[in-house]
């Protein structure tokens, strides 16, 4: 079997209300030192706004790295992104972000396609290893993001206790 496609959809818990957890997606300046997956980061200075540009290369724990450039199509502060990918994996993507009791449920999706040659041939020769690095980039970087949303709000790390609601990860 040939798989050339990642799709992947997730619904996530965050305890801070959608502007504050817009505030926090929007500090680019810290993401590398947020994540070891992540390298060579940049973005332009517009924030999560239509148009801007980020870029960088995600390592994960197997044996390649991932170069993307994501576009931003559509944002709807602070409700809605939508991207276009590029780069060694292109396609598209969405991040909504909807009020959830005193917090935000954040539902992302995106369909990638392999675009370079030897993501193609890592994806024909171990897609379950493949799956399973970019699962758990998925997972660190939600962690890493409700981390920092905790510690931007009053009682810090203590919000961290209530952060997953049904069906949330």
């Amino acid at each position: 079997m040939t798989v050339k496609r990642i799709d992947y959809h997730g619904t996530f818990a965050f305890p801070l209300p959608p502007p504050r957890l817009w505030e926090v997606i929007e500090r680019f300046d810290l993401f590398e030192s947020w994540w070891a997956w992540l390298a060579d980061f940049r973005a332009g200075d517009g924030g999560l706004a239509d148009g801007n540009v980020l870029a960088g290369t995600v390592v994960p724990p197997v044996p390649y790295r991932l170069h993307l450039i994501i576009r931003l199509e559509r944002c709807v502060r602070p409700r809605l992104i939508e991207a276009a990918v590029g780069g060694d994996a292109s396609g598209r993507a969405v991040l909504r972000l909807e009020p959830a009791g005193d917090g935000t449920s954040a539902e992302v999706a995106w369909s990638l396609g392999m675009r370079s040659a030897p993501l193609r041939a890592a994806a024909a020769l171990a897609y379950p290893l493949m799956r399973w690095g970019h699962d758990r980039v998925v997972d660190m970087a939600v962690s890493g993001f409700r981390q920092r949303a905790c510690a931007a709000e009053p009682g810090g790390p203590a919000c961290l206790l209530g952060s997953a609601g049904p069906g949330a990860r």
